[in-house]
């Protein structure tokens, strides 16, 4: 399936992966799938998703390594890019309250406290490094959009 993928799909879906695998260890619980979908803008039947990431899941691990996420979320992969877009901008301009082109990191901290109620401190901390290269405490869009989208 990961053949199937273009390679900024590929990078998304890897960026998406890796966030959620707080452990690394390589594998994800199956309800993240849900949240990573929600978070990348792809619409699902929730029916059609459970079949999936049950015959994903065959020994019942309620794990699933980056391989089988590739699969349940490619099938849900929306091909118009311009609408993650926006709605990325539209997620952006709510923190970035005085339109000034950047939020400071505690917002984006929020946002991915948010997005994954179990990440730690620590694991929020190297996150927002590896967003704020800089280290100037403010994420600007182009930022927050490699962030989202590996682009």
């Amino acid at each position: 399936m990961v053949d199937a993928l273009d390679t900024e799909q590929v990078q998304l879906f890897r960026r998406a992966f890796s966030m959620f695998d707080s452990g690394k260890t390589g594998r994800i619980e199956k309800e993240k799938v849900r949240t990573i979908l929600n978070t990348l803008g792809h619409t699902y039947d929730d029916t059609e998703l459970e079949n999936l990431l049950v015959a994903e899941d065959a020994e019942g691990s309620g794990k699933l390594d980056f391989d089988a996420f590739c699969r349940v979320a490619g099938r849900f992969a929306e091909e118009d890019d311009e609408a993650l877009q926006k709605e990325l901008k539209e997620a952006f301009r709510l923190y970035d309250k005085e339109g000034n082109g950047y939020i400071p990191t505690s917002s984006l901290r929020e946002i991915l406290a948010a997005l994954d109620d179990q990440l730690t401190s620590d694991q929020l901390n190297e996150m927002i490094a590896e967003i704020d290269t800089d280290s100037s405490g403010t994420v600007d869009f182009d930022e927050f959009m490699e962030m989202m989208t590996g682009d």
